[in-house]
């Protein structure tokens, strides 16, 4: 696997770099956060760093080992590559939830022959309004709508999910729709 160029890696590439090399050591880890809306926006939004929840805790040692022998040093939680200022990687608490619901399914890209997991445009949408929900960060209800214009999604979904995720949700909901109809 070639290594990326450095100094320019973007999101997707850094993902698709690091993923290749945790799945080829059977370390199946799921991209969440900022970094999957700098994918789906492509490059619209950028995140600064890449969440990885890795859903086995007995994974740690091989994590380790793994991100060290791409290049990349353990600086308190962060992973950091000397050559890639720009960009960190965390490994995140499991499991993967948006929100009060921990019944997510990522989806899955095939890349170099290993399945790389990243949640779905909708899922990264309802992620997005969670913290918009609970921490009223505008931000995110921005980087929701970057999302939604860029990807096909289902509406229904994140309405519902919306609806049961908060007694604040229908107001955040009404106002994404607002904006995304726009």
């Amino acid at each position: 696997m070639e290594e990326p160029n450095w100094p320019i890696v973007n999101e997707e590439d850094l993902w698709k770099f690091v993923g290749w090399h945790l799945a080829n050591k059977g370390i199946h880890s799921v991209l969440v956060g900022g970094a999957v809306v700098a994918i789906y926006s492509k490059g619209a939004y950028r995140s600064g760093d890449l969440d990885l929840v890795e859903p086995l805790l007995s994974k740690q040692t091989e994590i380790k080992s793994t991100m060290e022998s791409i290049g990349f040093n353990k600086v308190n939680r962060h992973y950091v590559h000397p050559k890639c200022p720009h960009l960190y990687i965390e490994f995140v608490s499991a499991p993967v939830s948006i929100g009060d619901d921990y019944r997510i399914i990522p989806d899955e890209k095939e890349f170099k022959g290993k399945i790389l997991k990243i949640l779905s445009p909708t899922d990264c949408i309802k992620d997005r309004l969670a913290s918009f929900i609970h921490f009223k960060a505008r931000e995110c209800l921005d980087q929701a709508l970057l999302v939604a214009k860029s990807q096909n999604f289902d509406l229904q979904k994140v309405e519902e999910w919306c609806l049961n995720e908060s007694s604040s949700g229908k107001e955040a909901f009404d106002e994404f729709i607002k904006l995304y109809k726009k």
